[in-house]
């Protein structure tokens, strides 16, 4: 197997187009085109997986927070980012993160926290805004299925847990070709109607060029017709945080399976745990800022990591905030890499990095 072929199996799962404007989710160090012989999986590449990677001939690591967030001016060794490099290279071992793209993909960390939790109705907390577009392309009647296809290949019409979505309307186009024209129907100097369909799907703005490319080379026109019209919707499927539901039960119950189905050691919270609760929303990694958006959608208790002392004040008898910890909250993400992995070759040689380990300690 290739090293391209897992990645493109993790970016079909979360593509990289999801990921936040400041991250740097993708390839780290190596070769594409590489074969693999052995994955490690882990939430934050340290120097010693690495140095287990080698011992035990694995050439690729995927995370989920990545090794590089900004460039690296020099490789010197002073850095644990610079040993890591280093190693990497002299060695041949490929790194590989998935960070918000995953926070943000439907099936990623934050519903793998739910799932924990056992949550029903689950959906997205804050949904991304600004990022969908529709292509609306006017195409005669006999060449749509062509041009309706090509778009849908090329990633447009996928809206939750469906895809090839479209709409079409009939109508009648009008032109007519100038001199050095070549008109797929009609005569140069003449005026024409043309039966045609107006076509429209809906896409991520990250896919438009490749959309808007499929498009034009399957449509018979010389000149199609277009527009790309940016949308106010949020992407319900796709964005940061969850917020559902379970079966009502007593807040300090409810802590407590939190604390054993993270495997977290020291729990802080906030807000008076003399009540049943229900509703639930979560973040992993650093999630405070969201904590506004959680009561608005009515959350009983709001689970994140890294929350300050001042974060926990002011709501404490309209919702009950916990913080579970950063690395607790996003451990489980290895779990969903070797979901995606095993799927693809049941067989493949893939495991949890051994010497993987939470960098807080906690007497």
């Amino acid at each position: 197997m290739k090293i391209r072929e897992i990645t493109g199996a993790i970016e079909d799962f979360a593509p990289l187009y999801l990921q936040e404007s400041w991250d740097n989710a993708g390839m780290q160090v190596g070769d594409l085109d590489s074969e693999v012989t052995g994955v490690l999986l882990c939430t934050d590449v340290r120097e010693e997986i690495v140095d287990e990677a080698i011992e035990r001939g694995a050439n690729m690591i995927i995370s989920h927070h990545p090794l590089l967030f900004r460039g690296l001016k020099k490789i010197v060794g002073r850095s644990y980012q610079e040993r890591i490099v280093a190693k990497a290279i002299k060695h041949d071992i490929t790194i590989y993160c998935a960070h918000t793209n995953m926070d943000c993909a439907v099936g990623g960390v934050n519903f793998k926290m739910a799932e924990k939790l056992g949550m029903k109705n689950v959906h997205v907390l804050d949904p991304q805004q600004g990022t969908q577009r529709k292509i609306v392309v006017f195409v005669p009647t006999e060449a749509v299925a062509t041009v309706e296809k090509a778009m849908c290949d090329a990633g447009a019409g996928r809206l939750g847990n469906y895809d090839n979505c479209t709409y079409s309307m009939k109508g009648e186009g009008h032109y007519r070709p100038l001199k050095d024209a070549d008109p797929w129907a009609g005569i140069v100097g003449e005026d024409h109607s043309e039966p045609e369909v107006r076509l429209e799907v809906l896409v991520n703005k990250a896919l438009c060029g490749r959309v808007v490319a499929a498009m034009i080379k399957a449509h018979p026109y010389e000149e199609p017709a277009f527009d790309i019209i940016a949308l106010e919707n949020g992407d319900n499927y796709a964005g940061l945080g969850v917020i559902g539901d379970v079966e009502p039960q007593d807040a300090h119950v409810f802590l407590e399976k939190v604390k054993r189905a993270f495997e977290v050691a020291a729990l802080r919270y906030s807000g008076n745990l003399d009540r049943q609760v229900r509703r639930i929303a979560m973040c992993g990694g650093a999630g405070a800022e969201f904590t506004g958006l959680a009561m608005s959608q009515g959350a009983d208790v709001y689970i994140t990591g890294d929350m300050k002392y001042h974060e926990f004040q002011g709501n404490e008898d309209r919702i009950i905030l916990a913080d579970i910890g950063h690395y607790e909250s996003e451990h489980y993400t290895k779990e969903i890499f070797y979901g995606i992995i095993t799927k693809k070759n049941p067989n493949f040689a893939v495991d949890f990095a051994k010497s993987e380990q939470n960098q807080v300690k906690y007497l």
